[in-house]
């Protein structure tokens, strides 16, 4: 059986609203990225990749975010870099827009663009080293440490769409992690897993490594206050975070202390899944994935109005 998935129609103020929100939250001030050119030239992964379909999903693309986040800290010279190298604790919101916007372009930008931005993350991280709290030294190019980040940016993107939004079937999630392949290699991630079995490999790998840390925490403070919704929906921000720090395997919650902010009652799970369905099938024109449509003269909705079978849900796979 084949369903055709088609844009959610929405009145044109409003439509226009979300459109005009979207776009100034995933611009950080100062910077811009036209996803529209080079007319034609393809991006790192294809337009029909299972990888333009998950990250074209805001709501679970901001829980896959937060949890990849909450499992880079875990790790103390990830934690340590990114804490004492980065303006989190300083602009928050702005160091959320520049990262959300760096997976964008690595997804939907144009091949020769998205090679001159991760050469340019590159060079930074290079100069980016120090000595953990516990008098450890790092270095933000330790391979073993790109691919750690690499894995947690794929598990957190990948599980949130495939819990909150649609199940990916084994295939899917194999393919996704594949598809990253191009992306992680840049980035010097070169051992970054490609299948969901070198995936749980990695985890069992830096199980031991993983600890409990008050950083942990004050990023989820941090995040609860910043303003990445309208006042009105503020309370659902709080509900996207439980979401996220609920989509970590059982184990790491219990290693970082994270069991005690409780879960998602079973109305407030239904509540996040109906927002992730809502934006499946909400079409912005200026979003990155619409814009990219434009660039390779494919119509705005194709992303919208692909064919997917409808198979049986499989079980998510052990992490």
């Amino acid at each position: 059986m084949q369903l055709a998935l088609s844009p959610l129609p929405l009145p044109g103020p409003l439509s226009r609203r979300l459109d005009l929100f979207a776009l100034k939250l995933s611009q950080p001030k100062g910077m811009t990225f036209d996803f529209s050119t080079p007319h034609g030239e393809p991006a790192l992964v294809p337009a029909d990749s299972v990888s333009w379909q998950v990250f074209k999903n805001p709501v679970t693309v901001f829980i896959g975010g937060i949890a990849a986040v909450l499992l880079e800290l875990a790790e103390p010279h990830v934690r340590d870099g990114v804490w004492q190298h980065s303006s989190f604790t300083t602009d928050a919101l702005a160091r959320m827009q520049r990262t959300g916007l760096a997976a964008m372009i690595t997804v939907y930008g144009a091949r020769s663009k998205t090679e001159a931005m991760i050469k340019g993350v590159n060079r930074r991280h290079g100069s980016v080293r120090g000595l953990t709290t516990e008098g450890k030294p790092y270095r933000a190019d330790d391979p073993i440490l790109l691919d750690w980040v690499q894995a947690t940016a794929a598990f957190g993107f990948m599980e949130a769409y495939h819990r909150y939004s649609r199940p990916l079937s084994d295939g899917e999630r194999n393919r996704f992690l594949a598809e990253g392949k191009a992306a992680a290699d840049l980035y010097g991630a070169t051992s970054a897993p490609v299948s969901v079995s070198e995936m749980n490999m990695l985890f069992e790998v830096m199980r031991p490594r993983l600890v409990k840390s008050e950083v942990v925490f004050a990023f989820l403070d941090i995040v609860r206050k910043v303003p990445a919704l309208p006042p009105a929906l503020r309370p659902f921000q709080e509900l996207l975070i439980t979401a996220a720090v609920e989509l970590l395997p059982a184990w790491v919650r219990d290693r970082l202390g994270l069991r005690q902010l409780g879960s998602l009652t079973p109305m407030q799970r239904a509540l996040v899944k109906a927002a992730a369905f809502g934006a499946e099938h909400i079409m912005l024109p200026s979003s990155a994935p619409v814009q990219s449509c434009r660039r390779l003269g494919l119509a705005d909705d194709y992303l919208y109005r692909r064919r997917r079978s409808g198979q049986p849900i499989t079980p998510p796979a052990r992490w």
